[in-house]
């Protein structure tokens, strides 16, 4: 497998969905506590509480309403648009995934015993939809989600303890208004951000990535009343199949609870773009295009479930196109401490350009490249030397193609579009993705260990990371050894190729809008 593991269900990044998740009492709490996502087939589940239901999107049904119990107010979050005349930071918010929320109707679940629809309020896919509603987050207190003073950074907790039970990591959605997701145009431009993993262990995914969703949550005026503001409507290439609410109706259909995480029939897939995915040991960049536009609600070989061994038949590239120095030969290039290039155990600008064939916004897209700033020193990538000499060190259909070659990999990339269906996706627009969380289904090996499994670790392509896995990899582990695991992202630029670094870490001359 490529960058991205093989799961049948959770990116941002799995099988499912990017997801992590959070206990939940089955009396329900002031502020709602809920369930977190995996950026992959990381659904995590929780043994000891209740876990929340996810609320995606109902359309022509009088659906998916915006609870009464927890007022929605979003943490602030600066976005800083550059030119070569400078930056001006305009400002944003985040919001918290659906799928993390407390789902229920006049104060009791929707969703019980971690893993089952109450079929008193869930008695079919639309009527639970129009039944259930999405309670407003309590940021910090139950997510263990906070801004800084100068409202242009975010931590990420990954273990939060509350009141009624503990969440696990978070995914946060950019938003430009209280109602819509900021969205991103980056083709012939580059993106930046302060990064600081110093503190995720083995085994953790701190997740910054674009997917394919829609401005509004699919909030559509008649069905779905709580839309983007709630943090609804996700998908990935993964094309994850624990989303609970999807096209305005429960994903109810072959249900199956004993699934870890729990997934329904249906999937949610679009195109994803990873711009970092990362712990303080390894880190990988990932385009996976999509052969269809914006969110397709899945079933059957659309799906390309891995479980059923039809992974390369779906409508996304499952694997992508990933570019982890690590794997790519370079094992001295990015980790914690001084002997490393990218000293992980301190803070980092990460900066991705992607480059059009002609140099035009219009152009094809042809390249992502990837370069760090730190302590004031601009350090190009690696390069890609197990591919021989010359091989590059930027995504290009070229490199994608040696590296499948090499490693014995099918070429869905290509199959899919390459880099050519990717730019035509950042063209549409596509939304900014914060996450952190743990991998219930492969511990994160296909990040930052041996992968897959059956393979020697000696083979080209299998060592991804230098972290030894087993149990110390394992979300029940890390839950309990590391709970105090963070990641904070910052500076969030986005401008034309060049502008969106300098030699401060706050630039001065930002202007405030």
């Amino acid at each position: 497998y490529g960058g991205i593991p093989p799961y049948g269900g959770i990116r941002s990044h799995f099988g499912s969905s990017k997801e992590q998740s959070l206990d939940r009492p089955s009396v329900p709490p002031s502020e709602s506590a809920a369930r977190h996502p995996a950026a992959m087939p990381a659904a995590l589940l929780s043994a000891l509480v209740l876990r929340v239901l996810f609320v995606f999107l109902v359309p022509e049904v009088v659906a998916q309403q915006p609870g009464t119990l927890q007022p929605e107010v979003h943490p602030e979050l600066l976005i800083q648009e550059c030119t070569s005349a400078g930056c001006v930071a305009k400002t944003g918010a985040v919001v918290l995934d659906a799928n993390w929320r407390w789902v229920n109707k006049g104060g009791q679940n929707c969703y019980t015993n971690q893993d089952t629809w109450d079929p008193a309020f869930c008695s079919d896919a639309a009527a639970c939809a129009q039944t259930c509603s999405l309670e407003g987050a309590d940021y910090s207190g139950t997510y263990g989600v906070t801004s800084n003073s100068e409202n242009d950074g975010v931590t990420l907790n990954f273990v939060t303890k509350g009141t009624y039970g503990n969440n696990y990591g978070s995914r946060l959605y950019v938003m430009d208004g209280d109602d819509t997701y900021n969205m991103f145009k980056l083709k012939n431009r580059e993106f930046a951000m302060d990064v600081d993993v110093s503190n995720l262990p083995c085994g953790l995914n701190g997740a910054v990535y674009f997917v394919e969703m829609d401005q509004h949550g699919d909030l559509d005026g008649q069905g779905n009343a709580a839309g983007a503001k709630y943090g609804t409507g996700y998908c990935d290439a993964q094309c994850p199949h624990d989303i609970k609410f999807m096209k305005g109706e429960a994903n109810l259909l072959n249900w199956n609870s004993t699934n870890v995480p729990p997934v329904g029939h249906y999937g949610a897939c679009c195109a994803e773009m990873d711009i970092w995915e990362a712990n303080s040991r390894a880190t990988a960049y990932t385009p996976h295009p999509c052969a269809e536009l914006g969110l397709t609600k899945c079933e059957g070989i659309v799906c390309g479930d891995t479980s059923k061994g039809e992974r390369y038949k779906g409508v996304c590239d499952k694997d992508g196109c990933d570019f982890n120095s690590h794997r790519m030969g370079e094992t001295n290039f990015f980790g914690s401490g001084t002997d490393f290039t990218v000293d992980s155990s301190k803070p980092m600008t990460v900066v991705t350009q992607f480059l059009t064939s002609d140099g035009s916004d219009s152009g094809d897209l042809s390249e992502i490249k990837r370069f760090y700033v730190q302590d004031g020193k601009v350090i190009e990538n690696s390069e890609a030397t197990i591919l021989g000499p010359n091989a590059g060190n930027s995504v290009t259909d070229e490199l994608c193609s040696k590296q499948k070659a090499k490693f014995g990999d099918p070429d869905d990339f290509a199959a899919k579009g390459a880099l050519k269906s990717m730019g035509e996706a950042l063209d549409r627009g596509m939304v900014l993705v914060l996450s952190l969380w743990d991998d219930s289904d492969v511990n994160m090996l296909w990040l930052d260990s041996a992968w897959p499994t059956d393979e020697a670790p000696r083979k080209p392509g299998v060592l991804r990371g230098p972290c030894p896995g087993g149990r110390t990899s394992e979300p029940a582990y890390l839950r309990q050894a590391t709970p105090e695991s963070q990641v904070t992202y910052s500076q969030i630029k986005v401008g034309t190729i060049g502008s969106t670094f300098s030699g401060t870490r706050r630039m001065a001359s930002a202007e405030y809008v």
